[in-house]
């Protein structure tokens, strides 16, 4: 069942460029909440070592498959932390990344954050992605 979501913008503040201000999820909506995913194929494996934008793909790819595995689509995402080790990676790569986004997700863009962060846990990894969702 697709939710329809309420999304925030705080009269006269600019319109924001692929995230929301605030996502209202509807009274009764199942949460999923999805730890912070990396790289990792199956066999948890990292995928594109050196390679942010091939990370964030899998890490997003991922986020999704956990989303999917719960019974929702890309369209329930109500927010999403993206954790990066190099803010200067993700805003170099960031028409790539935006090409990714509507490829896996379309054109729905939850609450987001974006926190450039000193290391992850595993050693190689450039990017992890955190998320909640609401199913209906």
């Amino acid at each position: 069942e697709t939710l329809t979501f309420e999304f925030i913008q705080p009269e006269g503040w600019e319109t924001p460029s692929g995230y929301s201000n605030g996502v209202v999820v509807p009274a009764g909506a199942k949460l999923v909440f999805v730890a912070g995913q990396i790289a990792w194929d199956a066999d948890q494996v990292l995928v594109g070592k050196g390679d942010f934008a091939a990370q964030f793909r899998q890490a997003l790819s991922n986020v999704l498959a956990v989303v999917e595995a719960a019974g929702g689509e890309p369209a329930h995402l109500a927010s999403l932390t993206v954790f990066v080790k190099d803010k200067r990676a993700y805003l170099a790569d960031a028409k790539t990344l935006g090409t990714i986004w509507r490829e896996l997700v379309g054109r729905h863009y939850p609450a987001m954050a974006l926190v450039e962060v000193a290391d992850l846990l595993e050693k190689d990894a450039l990017v992890e992605i955190q998320a909640i969702a609401a199913l209906g």
